[in-house]
């Protein structure tokens, strides 16, 4: 978890950085937008890791929290991007929709009072997706070139 703490961190530098005199109204409110965002993921992310996991409500816990994590995702997929970083949004929808497809698979793997791990772990893979994919969005709102090996960049002739 200490990863999507650093992310976070990353998140609120960058919304510090587009904070400026005379900042126009569409990127103040894409920079509170992203803010509240990171701050619901942060808290969600400390709820998490305050599961105790002996607890009999552990597993149902854990899925409502992750259920939160999803409808966060879904606010943050639509977003209005300012115009400056409206390439990110599509960026934005594929990091929603890996985070329903983990979520909905977490139900799955924890469902019926047993534990599916191969369903777990695509369940896994799907939260570790769209995590990624907002770390690239942070990394390109800092101006920075995320390099990735499984990320390809299109640039449009302009």
């Amino acid at each position: 978890m200490c990863k999507k703490a650093k992310m976070i961190f990353a998140a609120l530098i960058v919304m510090m950085a587009l904070t400026a005199c005379g900042e126009d109204p569409a990127l103040t409110r894409f920079r509170q937008s992203m803010d509240a965002f990171c701050t619901k993921i942060s808290e969600i992310d400390t709820s998490i890791n305050g599961i105790d996991a002996q607890s009999d409500t552990a597993t149902t816990e854990l899925l409502g929290y992750l259920d939160d994590l999803d409808a966060a995702f879904r606010t943050f997929a639509n977003l209005d991007f300012p115009d400056e970083f409206d390439y990110l949004e599509d960026l934005a929808k594929e990091s929603s929709e890996y985070m329903t497809e983990a979520v909905k698979s977490y139900h799955e793997a924890y469902g019926n009072d047993s534990y599916n791990e191969y369903t777990a772990e695509y369940a896994r893979q799907n939260y570790s997706r769209a995590y990624k994919r907002v770390q690239i969005i942070i990394s390109f709102l800092h101006g920075e070139e995320p390099t990735d090996a499984d990320l390809t960049i299109e640039y449009e002739n302009e």
